[in-house]
């Protein structure tokens, strides 16, 4: 029995000089947590977009002749004659701009170039006119100002638009008393619009788009020719404004990312 006391007492002093040990131990901590940081719309970027786009251009056609004495005298008279012309077509290109984000604003400046389809022809009526309006290279300049909510983007748009226009006037029959002019000009105006952009990755977005833009007043002078010798005018007043709603994508480029945040526990 004195064995069997013995044994114990041993075993019980092994078990409490364990439990001791343990305790005088310092507890292994948790391995640290890294925190990836918080998406940011800052950096440049480049991409494309595609659309469809429809203008008005109100124009006005004017007619002077002087009048010839004579026999038969012709009197001289002024003749107008307004008239709309509606083109619409696909219009798409590529842009380039930089965003900076501030908290939850984002501030940057943006560049586009597109080409476009827009073309529409009229009968201008009581000339026997027919003329032509087409759109070609369009491009803009533009700020851009939103609210970022985190991989979502709501901003507002606005600068300088430019635009390529073509009007070919026509006029007469086939043969010698056919007359064909076209008239090219490059214009300026202004531009407006809102959109929306989400960044599917940290790269790429993809965004919608609408713009109004106005591309203010010029006039032509079609068949000057034809009119100076006689001290007449023949003379288009155009005003163009457009609509246009684009899709389009974006690819931002890596800026220097922030040190890597590292929780403890």
């Amino acid at each position: 029995m004195f064995r069997k006391f013995l044994l114990a007492s041993v075993g019980a002093v092994a078990l409490s000089g364990s439990a001791a040990l343990a305790a005088d131990l310092p507890m292994r901590a948790p391995p640290p947590v890294y925190v990836p940081p918080p998406f940011s719309w800052t950096g440049i970027y480049v991409g494309g977009q595609v659309g469809y786009a429809w203008g008005n251009d109100r124009a006005r056609a004017d007619v002077f002749a002087p009048g010839a004495p004579g026999i038969l005298p012709i009197p001289a008279f002024f003749f107008t004659s307004p008239y709309n012309t509606s083109p619409q077509g696909v219009i798409g290109g590529a842009h380039l701009g930089y965003n900076l984000q501030i908290n939850q604003w984002v501030i940057g400046l943006e560049g586009t170039v597109d080409g476009t389809s827009m073309s529409k022809t009229v009968f201008v009526a009581p000339f026997g006119v027919t003329a032509t309006n087409r759109e070609q290279v369009q491009g803009s300049i533009r700020a851009r100002a939103g609210v970022a909510f985190d991989r979502v983007l709501l901003y507002a748009t606005g600068g300088a638009a430019f635009t390529g226009i073509k009007n070919t006037y026509s006029f007469g029959f086939a043969g010698p008393l056919f007359l064909n002019e076209s008239i090219s000009k490059t214009r300026a105006g202004w531009t407006v619009g809102a959109g929306l952009e989400y960044a599917v990755t940290n790269n790429w977005s993809v965004r919608a788009e609408y713009r109004y833009s106005d591309f203010g007043s010029t006039t032509d002078y079609p068949f000057a020719a034809l009119f100076a010798p006689v001290g007449g005018l023949f003379s288009v007043r155009h005003h163009l404004t457009q609509n246009q709603v684009q899709v389009g994508f974006s690819y931002k480029f890596d800026t220097l990312a922030p040190a890597p945040v590292v929780a403890k526990y």
